[in-house]
């Protein structure tokens, strides 16, 4: 049975209708009527079917990953300017997504520092970035660090 519209909870409660078994691709509505881990699941769903419809093949991975970054706050958020706004604070990452010269002015205006731990923001500035290997930091005392010196087993002292 195919039904076109929204009431999702009205359907599920209809008689002779299996709610575990009925879907919807009314994101919002989903996470209304059962929560923000069934609204990521439709929207892992809904990606999966449009790419499949087109013949585009997408690692799950790379669905996945959207949809936890679209659900991480709690609530729906748009990978559009807007929704990208309400997820991050920092102005190069704001501004490498749209709208670039309107965020930059705005950082300038309001005098906005920027942290620069983000991905997008150390490519703009060429730092490390912070994965894989470059998501270690290592600090120690170099006064204890006695080079050339080795224990017993040969290891450094």
């Amino acid at each position: 049975l195919v039904v076109e519209g929204y009431g999702l909870k009205e359907v599920m409660l209809t008689p002779g209708v299996i709610p575990s078994q009925t879907t919807s691709n009314h994101i919002i509505e989903v996470e209304n009527v059962l929560g923000i881990e069934a609204a990521r699941s439709a929207i892992i769903q809904e990606i999966q079917y449009t790419m499949n419809g087109h013949g585009i093949s997408v690692d799950p991975r790379h669905i996945t990953m959207l949809a936890d970054v679209m659900t991480y706050k709690g609530r729906i958020l748009g990978i559009t300017r807007f929704g990208i706004s309400k997820m991050k604070t920092s102005t190069l990452m704001l501004a490498s997504f749209e709208q670039t010269t309107d965020h930059l002015f705005n950082a300038a205006v309001y005098n906005k520092k920027d942290l620069i731990t983000g991905v997008s923001e150390c490519i703009i500035t060429g730092n490390i970035l912070p994965v894989g290997t470059g998501i270690f930091k290592l600090f120690y005392d170099s006064d204890e660090l006695k080079l050339g010196e080795k224990t017993s087993d040969g290891h450094p002292k």
